[in-house]
């Protein structure tokens, strides 16, 4: 029950927040009364690239984790197919275009309240998933962790199923306490710092539970999203409109005016977390790849990595230059797929890079029964005659 909770805080970051995404990729919102200075500027859009990084990192790292985890159950992981790829774009140009049809004829403040109410749920969740480590591991000794375990089935016999089947302790019961807490803040101020923290978590999530099988999938997917981006950017104001409306923890955001009035600052930076999570997720495939070569070094990770950081400097670069909202995948997908490609054909290892797969067992699994299918059908067809 847990994992299918995550699962949809994971569908949800893939589906809305990336065809809401980026915007601004890191667009400047000015307000004329409250122009911000040079210096606030560097700090604003250099906290969005740090905030950007860490939930890359963390992520990923915490993917490896959860992939091994599977293995040693045999539990049957929900991948991205090479078909979903090519869908994606397009079904996140319709999500898109749908919420921007919405704008235009409701009321904002109603859908809005909506959306508000429908993230606050799932922010709790993701948040308290996120916390979950950390608060096991700084909960004093004297605080006991006592398990429990909900479970309410359907049926008997071979037609049982679970309905519910929730295994949790008082020091998670602790998490969701906390994350609630700071869910209420951002609901009553809306406060940039509760919108950070909810969006962090929905992008650490994506980035550990979103996960691409193979390098071809990955590379299907970011090159129809750097089309989808460009469209929807450069091509209609739609991607722009639709940012500023959505009022929700889909992008991070620092103010640009925080040398003059600290947290309290209104004039804000965006980064959207399709920018970030859609890059992770190829990323975290990487780090997995690296692992499963069983080398020390962790070359492929590292350097796409330091790509990726480029990739979201030229986007701010030219946003400052132009003045103008960037598609930050213009940017970021060359940068992300190119670089591996790169160190591959320079270390001969193109094939076996290719040749990788998260989860190659399920493939076999599929042959065998196709294979146990057709035998099964000539026995039928023998008896018959």
């Amino acid at each position: 029950m847990a994992e299918q909770i995550m699962e949809t805080v994971s569908e949800t970051v893939k589906g809305i927040v990336d065809a809401v995404k980026n915007v601004t990729n890191t667009e400047t919102i000015t307000n004329e009364k409250k122009v911000s200075t040079p210096e606030g500027t560097a700090i604003a859009y250099g906290s969005l690239v740090i905030m950007a990084m860490l939930p890359i990192v963390f992520g990923s790292i915490r993917s490896v984790k959860l992939h091994k985890a599977r293995k040693v159950s045999g539990e049957k992981a929900d991948t991205m197919s090479k078909q979903d790829a090519m869908y994606f774009p397009i079904i996140a140009s319709v999500a898109l275009f749908g919420l921007y049809l919405f704008f235009k004829i409701f009321s904002k403040n109603h859908i809005n309240l909506l959306l508000t109410g429908y993230f606050f749920f799932l922010g709790i969740i993701a948040l308290a998933h996120l916390l979950s480590p950390v608060v096991n591991s700084l909960m004093p000794a004297a605080v006991p962790k006592i398990p429990f375990h909900i479970h309410f089935t359907k049926g008997e016999g071979k037609t049982k199923e679970d309905l519910i089947n929730y295994k949790f302790s008082t020091h998670d019961i602790v998490c969701l306490i906390i994350s609630t807490a700071i869910g209420v803040w951002y609901l009553i101020k809306k406060h940039w710092i509760a919108n950070n923290m909810f969006g962090l978590a929905f992008a650490v999530n994506g980035v550990e539970m979103l996960h691409l099988n193979n390098i071809v999938t990955g590379c299907i997917l970011l090159s129809g999203l750097f089309f989808y981006d460009i469209f929807w950017v450069f091509g209609t104001n739609v991607m722009v409109t639709v940012a500023k409306s959505f009022e929700a923890p889909i992008k991070l955001v620092f103010p640009q005016d925080w040398i003059t009035n600290g947290i309290n600052g209104s004039n804000f930076a965006m980064l959207g977390l399709g920018d970030i999570v859609i890059p992770g997720i190829f990323i975290a495939l990487l780090l997995r790849f690296d692992h499963s070569t069983k080398r020390k070094s962790r070359i492929y990770f590292y350097s796409t990595l330091i790509a990726y950081f480029m990739g979201l400097m030229a986007t701010i670069f030219v946003m400052h230059i132009f003045k103008h909202a960037q598609p930050a995948l213009l940017y970021l997908v060359p940068a992300c797929m190119g670089t591996p490609l790169l160190v591959a054909l320079i270390r001969g290892e193109l094939k076996t890079l290719f040749a990788y797969e998260d989860h190659p067992e399920e493939k076999t699994e599929k042959k065998e029964n196709k294979a146990s299918e057709k035998s099964n059908k000539k026995k039928e067809s023998k008896k018959a005659k």
